[in-house]
């Protein structure tokens, strides 16, 4: 068997330095913006997209390119003026499915919020929520969404991520027949399917209705999961 081990350190450093420039949400939602965008972009627009100081950006965007997420390059320019520092997402090598990057990216994740703090599965759901938020329209100040709007706000959302939604019982019960992470939901459900648990809550905390999102049982069936989003009403009649 060959070992694989590198006794100069060098994968150990590389996979602390990823780990660090993953544990930030602010990095993770840097990076994602990055992917998404698929050009170079600079700090202040990033800055003007995540709501922080330009400052905080650059000082970001340093530690993704330091583990080798980022990459970094300076504009050139003809015209007048200071060139700016573009920053654009590594390459990354596709795996047979082409989500090389993105699985890596969950794994890390994944495995970090597993072992970290007392309560996983919570750490996870909350990092769902943070992220939910950001995923729904937000209402007109004073605006009402009702409980069918809410559930199909949230529907939409799941299927925009790919999770394959198939609603019943008027939205109430959600079979989500695919999952994005499936090889790293396997491994670690208690966090994965926490997260997206967390995503429905976000986003349905944003869009203020009388819906939650009560429970998601992981590989409930054989080919699906299954997400309850129930009237607010009927969880407190339920609760002793």
């Amino acid at each position: 068997m060959t070992d694989t081990t590198d006794i100069t350190g060098t994968t150990d450093t590389t996979d602390t330095r990823t780990h660090r420039a993953l544990a930030d949400h602010s990095r993770v939602r840097i990076l994602s913006l990055l992917r998404e965008a698929g050009r170079p972009r600079d700090t202040r627009e990033l800055a003007r997209e995540t709501g922080l100081h330009s400052t905080t950006v650059r000082a970001h965007l340093e530690l993704l390119v330091e583990a080798g997420l980022v990459t970094a390059a300076t504009e050139n320019r003809s015209t007048v003026g200071r060139p700016r520092r573009l920053y654009a997402a590594a390459g990354e090598p596709p795996t047979e499915d082409g989500s090389g990057g993105y699985r890596l990216l969950a794994e890390i994740l994944a495995s970090h919020l597993a072992g970290t703090g007392d309560d996983p599965a919570r750490s996870a759901v909350e990092a769902g929520e943070a992220w939910g938020r950001y995923l729904v329209e937000r209402p007109p100040p004073y605006a009402a969404t009702s409980a069918p709007r809410a559930r199909d706000a949230v529907i939409a959302m799941l299927d925009r991520l790919e999770f394959a939604p198939e609603p019943s019982d008027g939205g109430r019960q959600v079979r989500l027949r695919r999952c994005p992470f499936i090889d790293v939901a396997r491994n670690h459900p208690q966090v994965v399917c926490s997260i997206h648990l967390g995503l429905m809550r976000g986003a349905l905390a944003t869009l203020d209705a009388p819906v939650v999102a009560d429970s998601l049982v992981p590989f409930a069936e054989p080919t699906a999961c299954l997400a309850q989003l129930s009237d607010v009403s009927d969880v407190m009649e339920r609760s002793p």
